[in-house]
């Protein structure tokens, strides 16, 4: 059995960064900005529109990357809007094999028709709460504050607040360049002092100083992309052969990297896919994960991104689950439920589809 589509989709995976807003189905955007009476799609087609959006990430620019969700986030003004994205999630994860999903968005964005952010950020957990209790996929949500405002304790004190009811951590997201970590240090010094945890964009369009500040001013605990960190090694032929020690210390300590194949090559972090640098990191022993970003804009799915780390960087299975192990481990989960996906979920789930392909083989 070759590592093909149908078998990608069947291995269980966890998903630890993706945004809310850039994951839309293109009939909900259609459906959603009828509903709302927002007249400023280009098309109502809804193939037509996810190729719109697709297009128009697919520029090589981080800003140009960010453009489409004027629209996403327009049409998600509303409880039964979020609610609705929220859910579907959740049954997109299902069809794709997800087994735990983290998910993050900017409440600050869904306010503009009266909602207040608490009730933005209850409309998504119990969107996503009708996931699990309809397809079993647990999940978990991330409020991120954004790099170029000046609220971004106002958000990580409202994460704070709902920890008890399925927000699991705490992001900064946003334009990267202009934008550094350090502007928003009480933020995360409230979420440091509420034994909270957190993750932040680092190192996709801004480079080794970002990711410093992401964990040493911040104390950030996952770095999102840092497709920057190469800046602090020495490569040679493909291969690390030296590390500075910044790039020492997130793999002595294990600070998981939250890779995006697909969107580093749309938002211009790396040139082409055969760059990225996941394979020198993971092959290198960096807790690597593989993650989707926005599945709308990037025209991608946890499947494909397995698949590009199958026929690209050359990945069998037993790559993929470790891979897998990599993301749960790093979760913002309990130790308990951690220990009980991988060895009740995970673990027994690739065993099952191992022992699958030696029958088929032997057959």
């Amino acid at each position: 059995m070759p590592l093909d589509e149908p078998l990608l989709r069947r291995m269980p995976k966890v998903l630890l960064h993706e945004h809310l807003d850039g994951g839309l189905r293109p009939q909900t955007v259609i459906d959603l900005a009828r509903e709302l009476n927002y007249a400023e799609l280009p098309t109502d087609d809804a193939a037509e529109l996810a190729a719109w959006f697709h297009r128009g990430a697919n520029r090589g620019s981080l800003p140009l990357y960010l453009e489409g969700f004027q629209h996403t986030i327009a049409v998600m003004q509303t409880r039964h809007a979020i609610e609705r994205v929220a859910f579907e999630f959740a049954e997109d994860m299902h069809r794709d094999g997800v087994v735990y999903a983290e998910v993050r968005f900017a409440p600050c964005f869904h306010t503009e028709r009266g909602l207040t952010p608490e009730a933005v950020v209850q409309a998504a957990l119990d969107g996503l709460a009708r996931g699990r209790e309809k397809y079993g996929v647990e999940s978990g949500l991330i409020i991120c504050g954004m790099r170029d405002r000046t609220d971004s304790l106002e958000w990580a004190e409202l994460a704070i607040d709902f920890r008890s009811r399925g927000v699991v951590g705490f992001d900064l997201a946003g334009e990267e360049a202009g934008y550094p970590p350090k502007k928003h240090v009480e933020a995360f010094h409230a979420i440091q002092q509420a034994n909270f945890s957190s993750t932040l964009h680092a190192g996709e369009a801004f480079g080794v100083a970002s990711i410093w500040q992401a964990l040493q001013l911040c104390g950030a605990q996952r770095l999102g992309h840092a497709t920057r960190l190469t800046d602090d090694m020495t490569i040679v032929d493909g291969k690390i052969v030296n590390l500075g020690t910044l790039a020492q210390y997130i793999l002595d300590r294990r600070i998981p990297l939250e890779l995006c194949l697909s969107s580093n090559v749309h938002t211009g972090a790396v040139s082409r896919i055969e760059n990225h640098p996941f394979p020198m990191y993971y092959r290198r022993g960096f807790r690597v994960t593989l993650n989707t970003d926005d599945r709308l804009m990037s025209d991608t799915t946890m499947t494909k991104e397995f698949q590009i780390a199958v026929d690209v960087f050359g990945l069998g299975m037993a790559d993929l689950e470790k891979i897998t192990i990599n993301a749960i481990k790093s979760a913002f989960l309990h130790y308990d439920d951690r220990i009980r996906l991988i060895y009740d979920v995970i673990k027994p789930g690739y065993a099952a589809l191992r022992q699958q392909r030696v029958f088929v083989g032997a057959g």
